[in-house]
């Protein structure tokens, strides 16, 4: 590996190093509002270029890390801790529950290149899917319209429609 030439590579524009900077200064007014300030929440997300829509309810434990690469529809949720990578887009679609310490990864690095260059990848998030408390869903992975990714499951590969997944790796185990 090597890691000289990654560190000295440039993996952010100066507007995005700006907005991550000035999300850094904000973020504890996120997290340290109180529960039910849902609207709160969503303001100050909106204000950094997230798409939200209404009804959204995000915990204030939640970890966002981009606002400006986040997409949530009308009535999702996002449980206490749950830790949103959004290095490249997550996209999250209407009435969807992000459990509590669910990890959605839309970040990477290549590892077949010495540089391990920092691969900024997307999550789709179908309309009334679950993912459920302590999943991991990866880079690239779309969990479509009704998916479950179970509670632990580390899901690297798409989840079809109506489908529950478990495991790790999380393969089919139902469906809806």
């Amino acid at each position: 590996m090597d890691i000289e030439a990654n560190r000295s590579s440039r993996k952010w524009t100066r507007k995005e190093l700006v907005g991550r900077i000035l999300w850094a200064c904000f973020s504890p007014l996120f997290r340290w509002s109180p529960r039910p300030f849902w609207g709160w929440r969503r303001f100050l997300l909106t204000s950094f270029g997230a798409k939200v829509g209404q009804e959204v309810r995000i915990a204030p434990s939640a970890k966002i890390f981009i606002p400006w690469t986040l997409e949530i529809d009308d009535w999702s949720s996002i449980g206490f801790e749950a830790l949103i990578y959004n290095l490249g887009t997550i996209k999250i679609g209407k009435n969807v529950t992000i459990s509590q310490r669910a990890h959605l990864c839309a970040g990477t690095h290549d590892f077949r290149d010495p540089t391990m260059p920092l691969v900024k990848s997307q999550i789709k998030i179908g309309d009334n899917a679950w993912i459920c408390a302590d999943a991991f869903v990866g880079p690239d992975v779309t969990v479509e319209k009704g998916g479950i990714a179970a509670a632990r499951a580390v899901v690297i590969k798409d989840v079809a429609a109506e489908t529950i997944v478990a495991g790790n790796p999380a393969r089919p185990k139902g469906t809806r």
